[in-house]
């Protein structure tokens, strides 16, 4: 397997389910031993971390933790996101991250594949 992109990389994932936190670490320390990765559970925490710190590629779950006002956050200090949803796939929440510039949008049902995802958007 070839080294991957994201090592070496600060990676944050905000979500309100700990198991969708948990694999997403999985995942990606798997393929990226040497990335840095981050979780936030909530919105608030998750607002602090994007206020305070730097991050290469930042997930956010668009229902649980107000991810399209936290992807505003993230755009203003110009960080590359991914929206990830398990109930918000529709035609409304993709357009909606695609106007608002998120650079994927992943359904929880491919958490499998977020890895080639994140590179792509590296």
């Amino acid at each position: 397997m070839a080294e991957s992109i994201l090592n070496g990389k600060r990676i944050l994932a905000v979500d309100d389910e700990p198991d969708v936190l948990s694999l997403l670490a999985e995942e990606i320390q798997w393929a990226a031993p040497g990335c840095q990765f981050e979780r936030a559970a909530t919105y608030e925490e998750g607002a602090q971390k994007l206020k305070s710190q730097n991050y290469d590629v930042v997930i956010l779950d668009i229902m649980g933790v107000c991810g399209f006002d936290l992807l505003d956050l993230a755009l203003k200090r110009n960080l590359r996101v991914a929206m990830l949803t398990a109930h918000s796939l529709n035609p409304e929440s993709l357009k909606r991250s695609i106007e608002m510039k998120a650079r994927a949008y992943i359904p929880k049902d491919k958490l499998g594949e977020v890895v080639p995802f994140l590179e792509d958007i590296l």
